[in-house]
């Protein structure tokens, strides 16, 4: 994230709640990323075994 943490459009969306947004996009930042992973360690044992 941009190391200014007010946000550009805060005036429009001030119903928002960012921390709760950049938690949350945090967490799919990190799902994606194991997830990402776990499929290249399948794909290499796959290469491994079945080869």
């Amino acid at each position: 994230m941009a190391s200014n943490k007010e946000a550009a459009h805060s005036a429009h969306a001030s119903g928002m709640d960012y921390p709760e947004h950049e938690r949350t996009y945090n967490g799919f930042v990190h799902l994606v990323t194991y997830g990402t992973i776990v499929v290249v360690g399948i794909v290499v044992l796959m290469a491994i075994f079945l080869v």
